[in-house]
């Protein structure tokens, strides 16, 4: 069964990126979803990371009770780990529920309403025009979203730190600058790419084969959001072991 959906899933794949018929019109689409993952996503994710910096940075203090160790390691750590692994990981595991979910239940809604049937008979390539916008548009915010999800889970752990009396502020910034190596960021980009197209591209896969009503639409959401994490858990451990 496996082969079989990863066989569909590909071939689902090949005609959404074929040439499309007008790209005026799916540059419309484009800059919709865009704007729909996005900056519709700002919110929730800056509140997420700087929370999740803040109780880092208080966390780590907690666990560093050797007085030989600088408390300026508290910012070398939560750096490292924002970066490498809690921002990424985690933004794209709270979009798979959001995104991912809407992505699935509007494709399939108009799979059970007739509107894709409506559209191969009109001669457009229905997999390309719902699709491929929702697909770039994932692979282009996500990674701005996981950017800023770093920053302000930095900036939390200042906050954080600062406000529990568990790291000065001077020590904190010092520890976050102190042997930053950039390639960590690319890393961090690469996992951002990678996990906005499974995003993406596994929801919209769920919806457009969905066969049913609506109870069938649900369920397929349902389904696109878990098998979209336990896949951007996988590609995390890959490109872990590939990159570092």
């Amino acid at each position: 069964m496996f082969f079989t959906y990863f066989g569909q899933y590909l071939l689902l794949l090949k005609s959404v990126f074929r040439r499309p018929e007008k790209w005026k019109i799916y540059r419309k689409e484009i800059i919709h979803e865009m704007n729909e993952i996005g900056v519709g996503s700002l919110g929730l994710i800056a509140i997420i990371s700087t929370f999740i910096g803040a109780v880092m940075t208080m966390q780590i203090a907690f666990q560093l009770v050797s007085d030989l160790i600088p408390t300026s390691v508290i910012g070398q750590i939560n750096r490292d780990s924002s970066i490498l692994e809690l921002s990424p990981t985690i933004t794209a595991l709270v979009l798979a529920g959001k995104v991912g979910s809407s992505i699935s239940s509007q494709i399939g809604s108009m799979r059970v309403t007739e509107q894709i049937d409506a559209l191969e008979i009109m001669g457009i390539n229905a997999p390309g025009y719902l699709i491929l916008p929702k697909i770039l548009a994932g692979i282009t915010m996500i990674p701005a979203l996981v950017i800023m999800s770093i920053f302000l889970a930095l900036t939390g752990g200042l906050f954080g730190g600062a406000i529990s009396g568990a790291v000065t502020p001077a020590d904190y910034i010092n520890g976050i600058t102190d042997g930053f190596i950039g390639y960590t960021v690319a890393v961090a980009l690469v996992k951002a790419f990678v996990f906005g197209f499974i995003i993406t591209s596994v929801s919209a896969f769920k919806g457009f084969y969905v066969r049913g009503g609506a109870l069938e639409v649900g369920q397929a959401g349902t389904r696109g959001v878990v098998i979209s994490c336990i896949a951007i858990l996988v590609a995390d451990y890959i490109i872990t072991a590939l990159m570092l």
